[in-house]
């Protein structure tokens, strides 16, 4: 019997997430951003979150839905972005808001997911990121309330870097072009960005995919993620997988 992996709906992918959970959200900015979970996530009620992603979405769509929503608790991500109400959160107090090297949150997720506790990168040598006093939470006057800590600083090969911690949560969010049965994945050009490591990251991962097929159909050296990563897979309609927002478009006369 082939395993089958493919779940009712995002509702019933996402039932068992409980206050408190530690999630992983694949997406850049809102390319590849898993849409439908994200929804029925807000729908399902879970609060006092901790989401590790990108960013957290935009006013009004994805992630930023949540936010407003008073969902979730902290966020480690690399930036703020264009969510206004996200930057007002943090400059409130309302929300704790590690921020992260963009590239080290990926290598932090992708470690999580292997098996490597943490590792050495020579970025953010001589700044906030590896002395410490990055605001984290602020009081509700501006103070700073929580600030991150400094990291240990060593040299390999003449060159100093600093030890960042792996990231793994409770669960992951990601979205797919084309995932099989089994849960190998297949993701579309840019949309590729945060999901793999975002999955990895994530000790129960649920994917929802474009499209759905059947063992095999996706060649070897297709599969971008394998499906020992995923966990649950929630198939979209045509109409649901045509959803592609962008946050701002911009265009030329001809």
């Amino acid at each position: 019997m082939t395993l089958d992996k493919v779940v009712a709906g995002p509702q019933a992918a996402v039932a068992d997430i409980p206050d408190g959970a530690s999630i992983a959200v694949g997406g850049f900015g809102l390319a590849g951003i898993p849409w439908f979970l994200i929804e029925a996530l807000l729908d399902q009620g879970a609060g006092d979150l901790t989401i590790v992603s990108n960013n957290c979405g935009v006013d009004g769509a994805g992630l930023g839905l949540l936010l407003e929503a008073r969902k979730i608790r902290k966020v480690i991500a690399s930036y703020i972005g264009e969510n206004k109400e996200f930057g007002r959160q943090f400059l409130a107090g309302e929300v704790t808001v590690e921020l992260t090297p963009q590239g080290t949150l990926a290598e932090r997720m992708r470690a999580g997911g292997s098996g490597v506790g943490a590792f050495f990168t020579p970025t953010g040598v001589g700044t906030l990121v590896a002395e410490g006093g990055l605001p984290w939470r602020y009081n509700s006057d501006g103070t700073v309330a929580e600030s991150s800590p400094p990291k240990e600083v060593r040299e390999f090969g003449g060159q100093p870097m600093v030890l960042e911690e792996s990231i793994v949560t409770d669960f992951a969010l990601i979205r797919a072009a084309v995932v099989d049965r089994a849960g190998n994945c297949r993701f579309h050009a840019a949309a590729r960005n945060f999901n793999p490591p975002a999955a990895m990251a994530g000790r129960y991962t649920i994917v929802e995919a474009e499209k759905v097929v059947e063992v095999g159909e996706i060649a070897p050296d297709d599969v971008h993620l394998p499906g020992i990563f995923v966990k649950s897979i929630v198939e979209l309609t045509p109409e649901q997988a045509a959803r592609k927002e962008i946050e701002q478009r911009t265009v030329r006369t001809r």
